[in-house]
C-alpha cells in the first residue's frame, strides 16, 4: 500500500497541501465545514496529520517543557516532593497546547529531547545534563536562588530555612546534631561522614550551611543511607541509633529521609520528641500525620509559578522568592 502523504489528502478533497495543513496548523483560516471535510477524509485515508518534528522546524516550536530531575525517572513518580511540583506545574501546562517531558539527568537525554524551555530539580549548574540545556540555548527556570540578574528561578531561601531549625534546636538545648544527606547511591547504600561540600543538591548544601550558622556551637556528624527517599532514611537508622555518642538531635535534608528514620525509631521502641529529636524540611503529605516538625514551602505554588514562567518568556517578574515557615511538632523536645 502507498505511503499516505499530505499531498494524497488534498488531491482526495480536492485541495491544495498547504489547506490541508492549514487544517491541523491554522484551523482558523478555514471554514468548519472544509476542514471538517480534510480531517474526515485524512481519517478515512489513514492520513496521522503533518509530521511533528516538520511542524517544529517551521513553527520554531516544540511544544514542550522538560524536568530535569536530580534521579531515575521512577522518582517523579515516588518521591513526594516531586509528585506535587508535577501535579503544581501541570495544572498550569494542561491549559495550553503544550506538553511535559520529564528527563533522567543525562546530557544525552537533554541533548536529544525537542524542548522550548527546562526546569531543573535540585541540579547544580556544573551538572552535565545542565550545560547540556545551556549549550543548546534552551531556556531554563531554575529551582533555587541565584545572584544572576539574567536567570529565572521560583525558589525558597534555603539557608533561611536551615537557620530557622538550627534556632529550633539550640533553644531546646541541642548541641550534638547528626545531619542524613543524599549519597546519590541507591537506598541502602550507608556511609557516614558525608562531605557536605560534595553534595549534588544546591538546595541541600544550602540547608546544611543555615543549620551549622545557627549552631556555632554544635558538634555535627553526617549519615546517609542512599538518595533522597524514605527506605534510605530507614535505612540509616542504625548508623546513627547504634553509636556511642548517639545524638540528640537528628535533621534530616528532606522529609522523606525524615519519615523513613521515624520509622526505624518506631521499631526500636524509641519515640521522637522524647529520646531523639527528628526535623526535616518541605512538609510533604505524610508529615503531619507522624508528627514531624519541619520546615513547610508552598510546593504545588512553586510548580505552578514554574510553569508559568516556561511557557511565557516575556512575564516580567522572573525572580520569585516563596515564603517559609518552621512548623514545630512533637517529633522535637528538649535535648
Amino acid at each position: 500500500m502507498a505511503r499516505v502523504t499530505i499531498k494524497t489528502v488534498a488531491e482526495h478533497v480536492g485541495v491544495s497541501p498547504s489547506t490541508v495543513s492549514n487544517a491541523y496548523n491554522r484551523p482558523t483560516q478555514l471554514s468548519a465545514d472544509l476542514r471538517e471535510r480534510i480531517l474526515a477524509a485524512a481519517a478515512q485515508l489513514g492520513y496521522g496529520g503533518p509530521d511533528a518534528a516538520g511542524r517544529t522546524l517551521r513553527s520554531g516550536r516544540a511544544g514542550a517543557v522538560g524536568v530535569l530531575l536530580t534521579e531515575s525517572l521512577s522518582y517523579a513518580f515516588s518521591d513526594p516532593y516531586a509528585v506535587r511540583f508535577l501535579a503544581g506545574l501541570s495544572q498550569v501546562v494542561e491549559h495550553t497546547d503544550n506538553s511535559i517531558l520529564v528527563l533522567p539527568p543525562s546530557a544525552e537525554a537533554v541533548q536529544r529531547a525537542n524542548l522550548d524551555a527546562i526546569t531543573t530539580l535540585c541540579i547544580r549548574d556544573e551538572h552535565g545534563a545542565a550545560k547540556a540545556a545551556a549549550t543548546r540555548g534552551i531556556r531554563t527556570v531554575g529551582t533555587a536562588m541565584t545572584d544572576k540578574a539574567e536567570d529565572s528561578w521560583v525558589a525558597i531561601d534555603d539557608r533561611e530555612a536551615g537557620r530557622l531549625v538550627g534556632r529550633h534546636l539550640t533553644r531546646l538545648g541541642h548541641r550534638r546534631v547528626t545531619v542524613l544527606l543524599d549519597n546519590g547511591q541507591e537506598p541502602g547504600t550507608l556511609s557516614e561522614d558525608v562531605v557536605p561540600t560534595g553534595i549534588q543538591d544546591p538546595d541541600s548544601q544550602l540547608r546544611w550551611q543555615g543549620l551549622r550558622e545557627a549552631m556555632p556551637e554544635a558538634e555535627f556528624t553526617t549519615a546517609s543511607g542512599g538518595y533522597n527517599s524514605y527506605e534510605s532514611g530507614r535505612a540509616v537508622a542504625p548508623l546513627v541509633l547504634d553509636r556511642q555518642d548517639r545524638p540528640t538531635a537528628v535533621v534530616a535534608i528532606s522529609d522523606a529521609l525524615a519519615l523513613g528514620f521515624l520509622h526505624a525509631l518506631r521499631t526500636r521502641g524509641l519515640t521522637a520528641g522524647r529520646d531523639l529529636s527528628v526535623v526535616g524540611f518541605d512538609d510533604i503529605s505524610g508529615s503531619e500525620a507522624a508528627g514531624l516538625t519541619t520546615v513547610r514551602q508552598p510546593i504545588e505554588e512553586k510548580g505552578r509559578l514554574v510553569g508559568q514562567l516556561l511557557l511565557d518568556p516575556d512575564l516580567p517578574n522572573r525572580q520569585v522568592l516563596l515564603p517559609i515557615e518552621l512548623i514545630v511538632r512533637s517529633s522535637t523536645g528538649p535535648a
